[in-house]
């Protein structure tokens, strides 16, 4: 009778722990097949890394198990699978951190481990039993309250008190990893140039809803009730970040701009001139984090013409949705999911409206997506299963980028057979549509180019029914009251507007701080993957993002909210590791590739 999947791991687990402890590298190794791949989060390397084969594996650990002393790996629970193929979550110890990982074995040898680090020692979060008391049970005269404890220091921070980390950017990503900043006792400072948290959503056009499903979307620590919407409102989600801000006790400056920043090599700070409230400030942190969204300015092209338009013309990012556009002919430049929701919101105003597709799309319907692509790990059944946010989040990263697309191919090649009919009407209007080059869908173009897709919650039928044209082709130039593809056609227009996307995120750092910096840094997202937008060499993990940069303690975060959540975890942990001063090690920080 074989061995079941627990024994299995068990023996492996022990082997590894063995071979580990004993520093016996070749050991180690040779418990990992052929093709393997060990994704690691900080744990090894204080890195965001995938090590790809024997050999990677071999000289990570040449370099780095001396200094992290790795034991006690364990079985966080039963493993799973049978057959020779299983799969299981693992606990395991540093020297300076705890640890959760997790692990395949194919035929008793390590097909994919992922490890994270999880917690520092001796600078765990305050939770739990650990959590502060909140009062002392002692009467003395002068006592002070909670509330004129906050007050008095959130007064002296930036003034008295320099904070340790300044986070620019007060959207999601800012304040989920000033949450997770200070559980772990990190002085830091959000800075935002919006009135009230949350403005980064209400200030889009009204129509705009979530395309993630909720389960999806949780901010760290603190889950959306049971009654939230799957798809909630920006304007919901806009309340629910400014109410989170207040609840996590966050140092939020809004209405407050950052002008300009640079680092002072004597002291080893960041000088970070801002004006809040119309006053100028100066900032000195050891940490900069810049946290302004998923991709950087706004990318405006410019064609022959646009300078003499007569009517009104605008990127997708200030477009503000409603009004009357009763009897007036729209033109949307773009085929993602801005350009949809664009033309369905002017198409309900009473827009005449056309939409120019210049380079295929990849569409997902939103109930396919959620059952074939999500349902499994992010879903109330996901939970019925014992597939909490926080595994779900492990299980999505257990996959490193190399093999992710033969994972997600079988997925969308199920949802073509599943909505063909869909998708061959969209094609009847002339819709081109694609699954991306190899198939994988929408989830790689996101992480490879963060475009290039709609996720399908109604503005698909409006082509259909053509309710909204549809013209393919590239713009030649734009007339007074027109706008003229390369093949001649002209498309009356009273409103351009052009859901053309963003740039590299590189870009903000130009302006605030340097153009040196912003190349030293070079492009933020994508992996390499060379395919159109992500040109390579490999590097096997999304560039810059939430992880050491070739500019020392500037740091870049973003993500859509599943990965703010999940990845502000391994950030926090780098920088409160610094603010202790603990040695940090960086194996193979990545090269900087491609400018702004």
């Amino acid at each position: 009778m074989p061995d079941s999947p627990t024994t299995v791991v068990e023996n492996w687990l022990a082997r590894f722990d063995s071979a580990l402890q004993n520093r016996d590298i070749d050991g180690a190794v040779a418990l990992f097949a052929d093709e393997c791949y060990w994704r690691d989060f900080v744990s090894f390397t204080w890195n965001l890394k995938t090590l790809e084969g024997k050999a990677d594996i071999e000289r990570m650990l040449a370099v780095t198990l001396d200094e992290v002393r790795p034991y006690s790996w364990a079985l966080a629970e039963p493993a799973t699978g049978a057959a020779g193929a299983v799969e299981a979550w693992v606990t395991f110890e540093t020297g300076q951190a705890r640890g959760y990982a997790h692990l395949r074995l194919n035929d008793g040898l390590c097909y994919t481990l992922l490890t994270t680090m999880q917690e520092l020692k001796g600078f765990e979060e305050k939770k739990g039993r650990n959590r502060d008391q909140g009062v002392s049970h002692k009467i003395t005269k002068g006592r002070t309250s909670w509330l004129e404890n906050k007050t008095a220091q959130e007064a002296r921070l930036g003034y008295e008190e320099q904070p340790y980390c300044v986070i620019v950017g007060g959207g999601q990503g800012g304040i989920g990893l000033a949450a997770r900043m200070r559980r772990l006792g990190v002085p830091t400072i959000v800075i935002e140039k919006n009135a009230k948290a949350g403005d980064s959503w209400r200030n889009r056009y009204k129509s705009l809803h979530l395309h993630d499903p909720v389960w999806y979307d949780h901010l760290p620590y603190l889950k959306f009730p049971e009654d939230w919407p799957v798809f909630a409102s920006k304007d919901k989600i806009g309340d629910w970040l400014e109410h989170y801000t207040s609840i996590m006790e966050l140092n939020y400056w809004s209405s407050t701009e950052c002008t300009k920043a640079a680092f002072d090599e004597d002291a080893q700070e960041w000088v970070v001139q801002v004006v809040r409230d119309g006053t100028p400030v100066t900032l000195r942190p050891k940490q900069l984090v810049f946290a302004l969204g998923v991709s950087g300015y706004p990318n405006t092209p410019v064609f022959d013409g646009a300078g003499l338009f007569e009517g009104e013309q605008h990127h997708s990012s200030k477009h503000p949705g409603g009004g009357d556009y009763t009897g007036k002919k729209a033109v949307v430049i773009g085929s993602n999911n801005s350009a949809h929701d664009i033309c369905a919101d002017l198409w309900e105003h009473g827009a005449d409206v056309t939409m120019v597709q210049r380079s295929s799309t990849h569409i997902s319907r939103s109930d396919s997506l959620m059952d074939l692509a999500l349902g499994g790990l992010y879903s109330e059944q996901a939970l019925a299963n014992g597939v909490t946010t926080e595994k779900a989040d492990l299980l999505f990263a257990s996959l490193p980028y190399r093999i992710l697309p033969s994972a997600q191919i079988p997925v969308f090649e199920q949802m073509a057979e599943r909505d063909a009919d869909f998708y061959a009407q969209l094609s009847e209007v002339g819709f081109d549509l694609d699954f991306g080059t190899d198939g994988s869908g929408l989830f790689l173009k996101y992480l490879r180019r963060g475009s290039g897709y709609y996720i399908d919650v109604g503005a698909s039928q409006l082509l259909i029914d053509g309710r909204v044209a549809v013209k393919s082709g590239q713009l030649d130039h734009i007339t007074p009251k027109s706008v003229v593809l390369a093949d001649g056609t002209e498309l009356d227009a009273d409103l351009i507007v052009y859901a053309t996307g963003y740039g590299s995120m590189n870009g903000w750092l130009a302006d605030l701080v340097s153009t040196e910096v912003a190349d030293q840094v070079g492009r933020c997202w994508g992996y390499g993957s060379d395919t159109p937008k992500d040109p390579g060499p490999w590097e096997g993990e999304l560039r810059n993002m939430w992880k050491p940069t070739n500019v020392p303690q500037l740091w870049i975060h973003g993500g859509n909210l599943h990965q703010s959540r999940h990845y502000s975890n391994y950030l926090a942990l780098q920088i409160k590791a610094r603010m202790e001063g603990l040695d940090t090690p960086v194996y193979e920080l990545q090269e900087s590739h491609y400018t702004r």
